[in-house]
């Protein structure tokens, strides 16, 4: 089935054949149409051709469509090439007028120049007389990859009444404009009176284009026992009870000046005032550190530009599921004074994971270790000495993990006065 306005298009394109070359009105459906539904317009096609429900000149730009929409691909690949030789064959057989056969047949011979006129000059110049009609086994042998065999309909396909059913009290050769079935007003409507296109447009809307078939009538299957080593369905009652969302309309201003906030506070420090106006949202509301704007790729940035904030956030994060990603980026981020200045108030706030607290103090060791710059080397050597004088008299790491680490460490800058002073402190905790 198609949608009202593609059907109404497709029979203004039908009707073109009046006036209109084909090779035009085939340009317009193509552009009108997108190729995913040609397949779909084609069989609405072939469904009215088969039941003779166009006239002379729609017929002839069906058949036109029908072929050219698979031009493209070989003849035996077109999904509608079976019903072009059918009614080559039925022209044949005085089914239809010779002019479609001979139609049909410059089409499979990719004739171009027939193309070019309208259905109506191609009917009023065909002269039977000077054209060869090709048998149906031929044209099968030649188009279709050899002579196909009449296709298999089951019992049940064959059970089917088409949706077109002729009338019999209406002459088959009857001319459906003619006046006789026009409406009058106020008189009874004749049997065919109407608008035969607009019932067509409706059809192809509602009907399936296969038929009414009868219903596949089964018997319920019976139930089966159940047996002792099955599991049983459970249909539980679902008595679900509304619940107040009492967060709905509620004043959402506060986490929007926060994410500001943070958002600035990634490419710059804060005044005073700002960061003040942070730590007091977040010490009202723990749970607008999940709404801040805040994810672990951007935590560097933030330690950077504003440690105290970042540490205030970690803190807050402690119990959530992301916590171990922050905890990685903070251990694998270039160190610095501010990023061991968030680790060393973090470990004086909160339960550091020992394992973490040790990556980092490796990672610090390994940074001093690999700067070639001498003087920001001996910068850096004495902020981690510090630091990690600071966490073994805060009883924070125990020392006798790191031992042989650090002490190397020491060993290696000794001429550090600050490595000299934690390699003293070392030797008074053996």
């Amino acid at each position: 089935m198609i949608g009202l306005e593609d059907t109404k298009t497709l029979f203004s394109l039908l009707d073109g054949g009046q006036q209109r070359p084909f090779d035009e009105i085939l340009g317009e459906f193509n552009s009108k149409f997108r190729r995913s539904i040609h397949f779909t317009l084609c069989c609405s096609l072939g469904f009215l051709i088969e039941d003779k429900m166009l006239n002379s000149t729609q017929r002839l730009v069906g058949f036109s469509i029908l072929h050219q929409t698979y031009s493209s691909q070989q003849a035996s690949a077109n999904p509608f090439i079976s019903l072009l030789i059918n009614v080559s064959k039925a022209a044949c057989d005085d089914e239809a007028e010779k002019y479609e056969r001979a139609f049909v047949v410059q089409l499979l011979s990719s004739s171009k120049e027939v193309l070019k006129y309208s259905a109506v000059d191609y009917i009023s110049g065909f002269d039977p007389s000077g054209f060869a009609f090709p048998q149906r086994e031929v044209l099968q042998q030649q188009y279709c990859d050899g002579v196909q065999p009449e296709p298999f309909k089951s019992v049940f396909r064959k059970a089917f009444t088409k949706n077109v059913v002729p009338d019999p009290d209406v002459p088959s050769g009857c001319d459906a404009n003619s006046p006789e079935f026009d409406l009058q007003p106020g008189a009874k409507p004749k049997l065919g009176s109407g608008d035969r296109d607009e019932t067509v447009v409706e059809m192809l809307q509602k009907m399936s284009l296969e038929g009414l078939g009868p219903q596949w009538v089964r018997p319920v299957p019976p139930m089966i026992p159940i047996q002792a080593s099955e599991l049983l369905w459970l249909n539980p009652d679902n008595n679900h009870e509304l619940l107040w969302d009492y967060g709905m309309c509620a004043d959402t201003s506060r986490g929007a000046a926060v994410r500001d906030l943070i958002a600035k506070a990634l490419k710059g420090p804060l005044a005073p005032a700002q960061q003040e106006q942070v730590l007091v949202e977040l010490a009202n509301d723990p749970k607008l550190v999940y709404h801040c704007g805040l994810t672990p790729r951007k935590l560097p940035e933030l330690v950077e530009n504003n440690p105290v904030i970042a540490v205030e956030i970690l803190i807050k994060l402690m119990n959530s599921a992301e916590i171990a990603e922050y905890f990685t980026v903070l251990v694998n981020m270039d160190m610095s004074l501010h990023s061991m200045e968030v680790v060393n108030r973090l470990t004086t706030a909160v339960d550091l994971p020992t394992e973490f607290v040790h990556m980092y103090i490796t990672n610090c060791i390994s940074s001093c270790e690999n700067i070639k710059d001498k003087y920001m080397q001996n910068r850096l050597v004495r902020l981690v000495c510090v630091f990690l004088q600071s966490l073994i008299r805060n009883k924070i790491i125990n020392v006798q993990d790191l031992f042989i680490e650090v002490q190397a460490f020491c060993i290696e800058f000794s001429r550090i006065r600050e490595a000299a002073g934690l390699f003293r402190l070392l030797k008074s905790l053996e």
